[in-house]
């Protein structure tokens, strides 16, 4: 979520330079931003791990003589690093979560179920506080074009008239997974229809197992599991008419490269400001009718139920309504 923000950035003040930190998992993502970012990898499971590899880290980095920090994070771990630069008298500025309004949106009793600021604000107050407000602009990581897919036609086939499909079911948690059989009814609805293509997008060991199941039964239907790389797989989606998604990873993915996204909300819920970059609200898909809705932030809590009414309460129909209100 942060990639709109700092290309934004990047675009409006060309005569400065960012140094962006994370994981090297994410350094795909920066590879079609502006040159005068630099993508920088925090080997957090390495030689970074640790207190002990912080401090490594932060010596790496100190070698940039940056004038300002601006820590788009706000964890632990970023805290220390700032905290170390600021002792070295560089100025640092830091995300402003909003946790406690969060939590007044998830809390079980007397919820104040009121739209929160976007993340992508957030990191652009961010960027403001530092001294350089961002006008937000961001389009796609490849501009006005979509990614080069020539080599991939082995995986794909030829689009020409098609409608393609994105379906990413997994998440990391399971108050924001719709249920595998109604999914599946989803699928299925699609697979049986010659003018679409559908291309399910994961990973992992259960999702690889899920999606094996699907393919057999539905031929038409090409499971993307071990098949591509992360930049190719951007590039695939960029091609798409449309994602379908639950709120994870992929929904922001597909967002970065300007296609609509469906996106499906149990456990959580677009308020807490988490929806994908330039996303309607009309393709969100959720239960609005339910008092203990939203109940948590990030998914991650268990149902108090027990039988997560939110997910299914969403009946696959509704969910391919939305998406056919999009491709045809």
């Amino acid at each position: 979520m942060t990639v709109p923000v700092v290309h934004s950035w990047a675009m409006q003040y060309p005569q400065h330079e960012i140094v962006f930190l994370s994981r090297p998992s994410l350094a795909s993502l920066f590879s079609h931003l502006p040159n005068n970012i630099t993508f920088y990898n925090a080997d957090l499971k390495g030689v970074h791990r640790g207190l002990k590899g912080l401090y490594v880290l932060y010596k790496e980095l100190k070698a940039f003589d940056f004038d300002i920090i601006v820590d788009l994070h706000n964890v632990l771990r970023t805290k220390f690093l700032s905290f170390l630069f600021k002792l070295s008298g560089v100025p640092t500025y830091s995300l402003y979560k909003g946790r406690w309004e969060k939590r007044k949106l998830v809390r079980r009793k007397n919820k104040v179920l009121t739209s929160q600021k976007s993340s992508f604000q957030r990191y652009a107050d961010a960027f403001e506080k530092s001294g350089f407000p961002v006008l937000l602009n961001f389009t796609s990581i490849y501009g006005n074009q979509k990614g080069p897919i020539s080599g991939l036609h082995s995986i794909t086939g030829e689009k020409g008239e098609l409608k393609w499909i994105g379906i990413a079911p997994f998440s990391k948690h399971k108050g924001k997974i719709y249920p595998l059989e109604l999914e599946e009814q989803v699928v299925a609805y699609f697979a049986q229809d010659r003018n679409v293509r559908v291309f399910l997008f994961g990973g992992g060991k259960e999702e690889e197992d899920c999606f094996k199941g699907w393919t057999e039964k539905y031929p038409t239907v090409v499971s993307l599991i071990g098949k591509l790389k992360m930049d190719t797989e951007l590039a695939l989606m960029s091609h798409l008419d449309v994602m379908l998604s639950m709120d994870s990873a992929n929904m922001h993915l597909a967002s970065l490269v300007n296609i609509p996204v469906i996106s499906v909300w149990g456990a959580t819920h677009p308020y807490a400001g988490f929806m994908g970059w330039k996303q309607l609200p009309i393709n969100t898909v959720q239960v609005d009718d339910l008092s203990c809705r939203p109940c948590s932030v990030f998914g991650q809590k268990p149902c108090f139920r027990g039988d997560y009414a939110c997910l299914y309460g969403i009946k696959p129909e509704r969910v391919i309504g939305k998406i056919e209100s999009i491709i045809f």
